[in-house]
């Protein structure tokens, strides 16, 4: 067995004995790092947040929080962890530690009642404090030098926060989109993250995101018959899974960790492939996007910036920052499953996926790949290695997901368009559906009822009739079938009101 080892709170500690499927979190709890706490074990309420230094966007490093309820220890080797009790300092041996500015806000502003969630809160927020481009978004005068300032709570909510989401200092609320709190209430958490300034000169973990982050290592963590395995390679990978087909493979760990945890399912044999570089590019050709299988999608939507809009509008709508920060598109789209928030949009956007083996590559339409609920044209020892999303792209395109909350939810129906209008007549059009079938969908019949007619509110109508009648619609706990056929009809009513609104017909 090579020895694991992960750094946490700057002491290098090692994996051992831990089991290959014990989480970060059992792990830091098992260290004495009670502050990390488990509320769901599904990566749904936060409680469990911690920040792992990861590749930065705009800086060589960010402070990037995520569930370490779903992750693996082992997923960690090599890397660095800090929990709250990490964030405070201590100036002298034997005196009580300084609290973080986050910290501190929280405290004086009443964000914590009985403590349970308070320190997934404190990480995400750190996260966010610590997020480069925060300050740049601030409203003017409103981010201070210091590391806090009581002015900016003082115009929380005001004019100059822009809208309810976004305070005067620049702070994403959508950051704390996957810590829940049930007793305290969100305002005064809010007033504490609209308090926060910015980070001081001197501060550590500043100045750490001006460094590298830790590179990946290859991995073998090995215990009595089960092992976790991470290769430097895409093809070392590759061959590895051909000798062990039975593999589970693993990225951000975000849907296996629930498997883990609610189902107690364990694995022989788990292999890694979140740090391989083969798949962790991005590129903007002249006639495609490619996007790598092993980006996060928080990694994705911030390196795009808007550039694909379809996937700007997926990704506010898509589980939560906390889930988004470990979740990928090679994830999403290899577990096959029907309420999957990106296959819509991908099937819209006409995308296709390139599978690669121990023999070589070969490109599939996203159209053709799904076979059955959770069955897919992907063979044993085949991996994602990247996402392309043809150019140019349809100019009219929305994304609708239907589901009881706003955010951090899972999807009862899921539309997405895009669609060429040309002079009056749609030229070309693309609906991608999830939630009703057995597989991610494209409804075919109302494209065909779209195409060649003009945008109009009767064409609209007639077409969305059609749409009601695409799928096989289940009733289950989420969404009675007829619910979800009236929602599918609603969706294409409300894009033909969005579109004609701005530019009358």
């Amino acid at each position: 067995m090579v020895t694991a080892r992960i750094t946490v709170n700057g002491k290098e500690a090692p994996v051992a004995p831990a089991a290959p499927h014990t989480t970060v979190l059992d792990f830091l709890r098992e260290r004495g790092l009670t502050g990390t706490k488990e509320g769901c074990a599904e990566g749904e309420c936060g409680a469990c947040s911690v920040l792992v230094a990861r590749p930065g966007v705009t800086k060589p490093t960010d402070w990037v929080p995520v569930n370490a309820c779903l992750v693996p220890v082992a997923a960690l080797d090599g890397q660095e962890v800090v929990t709250s009790e990490g964030l405070a300092t201590v100036e002298a041996p034997g005196t009580p530690p300084v609290l973080h500015p986050v910290q501190e806000e929280m405290a004086v502003r009443g964000g914590s009642q009985c403590g349970y969630c308070t320190p997934g809160f404190v990480c995400s927020m750190a996260a966010e404090y610590y997020r480069p481009d925060r300050c740049a978004h601030a409203a003017p005068g409103a981010a201070p030098g210091a590391a806090n300032s009581g002015d900016s709570a003082d115009r929380a909510g005001s004019a100059d926060s822009g809208d309810a989401e976004h305070g005067p200092n620049g702070f994403d609320l959508h950051a704390l989109s996957g810590n829940l709190c049930r007793c305290t209430g969100y305002r005064p958490i809010r007033d504490a993250a609209f308090a926060v300034g910015t980070p001081a000169d001197e501060d550590p973990l500043a100045r750490r995101r001006e460094q590298d982050p830790p590179a990946p290592v290859a991995t073998e963590y090995r215990q009595d018959d089960s092992a976790f395995l991470r290769r430097s390679t895409l093809a070392e990978t590759l061959r590895l899974l051909r000798e062990r087909p039975d593999a589970v493979v693993v990225a951000g760990s975000t849907d296996w960790g629930v498997e883990v945890n609610i189902r107690s399912r364990r694995a022989d044999c788990v292999v890694a492939v979140d740090r391989l570089p083969e798949l962790r590019g991005l590129r903007v050709e002249s006639d495609h996007v490619e996007i790598g299988a092993a980006l996060t999608l928080t990694e994705i939507e911030r390196r795009l910036d808007g550039t694909v809009p379809l996937l700007a509008q997926l990704f506010p709508q898509f589980a939560s920052r906390l889930i988004r920060n470990g979740a990928t598109l090679g994830g999403n789209l290899g577990t096959g499953s029907p309420i999957g928030d990106s296959p819509p949009v991908l099937l819209a956007l006409e995308a296709s996926l390139v599978l690669a083996d121990a023999d070589g590559e070969r490109e599939v339409p996203l159209a053709d790949y799904f076979t059955g609920y959770r069955q897919s044209v992907r063979r044993p020892g085949e991996l994602i290695r990247a996402v392309r999303v043809p150019l140019p792209l349809s100019p009219v395109t929305a994304f609708h997901k239907i589901a009881k909350r706003r955010f951090d939810d899972i999807s009862s129906v899921a539309v997405a368009f895009a669609l060429d209008v040309e002079g009056g007549t749609v030229r070309k059009a693309r609906i991608g559906l999830g939630g009703v079938a057995a597989t991610p969908v494209r409804a075919l019949a109302t494209e065909a009822a779209l195409e060649g007619r003009p945008w109009t509110t009767g064409t609209a109508e007639a077409a969305a009739e059609v749409l009601r009648g695409e799928g096989t619609p289940m009733s289950d706990h989420r969404a009675s079938a007829r619910y979800r056929a009236a929602m599918l009809g609603q969706s294409l009513l409300k894009l033909y009101a969005q579109t004609t609104e701005a530019v009358p017909s």
